[in-house]
């Protein structure tokens, strides 16, 4: 007998005009906001990697937490991406919720500890629309971010504008979406089918696999990701290189930059800790830092507030033209 399943149809939903938010459209950075100084010369040499990277036709690709995106940074890296900095833009779900949700009212992020106790955190109707969009993508074998990015265009979202999957859309630059299921919140909702958001998502997988096979020669940033990112990225490089060596290729020389909060950046971050050292637990250091670029490639930590790094480096690249 198979275990029973809990009935999503006695769940009460509510329109997401009675969620209070935490972030609101004045929270996204304009591009002339007043950049904090940001002193780092390994910053420095990552702006001239993706200069050198373009200038040579590899990848540049970023892998994106949430957070990014709550910190009001949409405007920055839209702009990586409309500027041919960026190849392409690897989100987790989470990211394309908020990124969703801004396009559509403006407005994004719950109180966990508010909504929760009540039972209703995530609950809300009108971001439940990601999983029909999923449906959709699934019947025209699309992949989710260009599903997304397509309905936000399409249906004309009042706040578009700064929305990273609609910029994807618009410019043909992939913005896939890497979804654990069970982990956000459209998974709560009675009209989450897990099969469609499993294949969209699996076909941005392949599509971003497919990217990586331009990275020699090229860059990976991870931008507050230290599951996903470096998770995704790990297996895509593991099926390019295989690939690539029954080939005669190799796929070694290239550059990664890891821009997260913790202060690992005073550290021997090139060589990965023992097991019995807590560190060895963080994906991005061991992962991104080391075992992936000791063949031949090079890599940097960038450690500070995602509001001082990314607009520095937009800052960077910007003055590089």
């Amino acid at each position: 007998m198979p275990y029973p399943e809990f009935d999503r149809s006695r769940l009460k939903m509510k329109p997401l005009e009675t969620r209070q938010h935490d972030m609101h459209l004045e929270d996204v950075w304009s591009l002339d906001a007043p950049i904090p100084e940001f002193d780092s010369l390994a910053l420095g040499t990552v702006a001239r990697r993706i200069v050198e990277a373009r200038s040579r036709d590899a990848a540049v690709i970023v892998m994106m937490g949430a957070h990014v995106i709550k910190q009001g940074m949409s405007r920055f890296i839209i702009q990586l991406l409309r500027q041919g900095y960026v190849t392409h833009f690897a989100l987790n779900g989470a990211g394309a919720i908020h990124d969703f949700e801004l396009a559509m009212i403006g407005a994004t992020t719950e109180s966990v500890a508010r909504y929760v106790s009540e039972g209703q955190f995530g609950l809300w109707e009108e971001t439940g629309r990601l999983n029909d969009i999923a449906k959709k993508a699934q019947v025209a074998g699309l992949g989710f971010g260009e599903a997304l990015g397509k309905g936000i265009v399409e249906e004309r979202f009042p706040y578009r504008d700064i929305s990273l999957l609609a910029a994807g859309y618009e410019e043909r630059v992939p913005v896939t979406v890497h979804v654990a299921l069970g982990q956000d919140i459209v998974h709560e909702h009675p009209n989450c089918d897990g099969a469609a958001l499993g294949e969209a998502s699996y076909r941005d997988f392949l599509i971003f696999t497919q990217s990586m096979t331009g990275l020699e020669g090229g860059v990976v940033l991870s931008l507050g990701t230290a599951v996903m990112g470096p998770e995704v990225y790990l297996k895509a490089l593991s099926m390019v290189r295989n690939v690539a060596h029954q080939e005669g290729r190799r796929v070694t020389n290239f550059t990664t930059a890891v821009f997260d909060l913790l202060p690992y950046s005073g550290e021997d971050y090139h060589t990965v800790p023992p097991k019995t050292d807590h560190r060895y637990y963080y994906r991005p250091w061991k992962t991104m830092l080391v075992r992936t670029v000791q063949d031949g490639g090079e890599s940097f930590y960038i450690q500070g507030d995602h509001r001082q790094t990314i607009p520095s480096l937009w800052r960077l690249l910007k003055g590089a033209r």
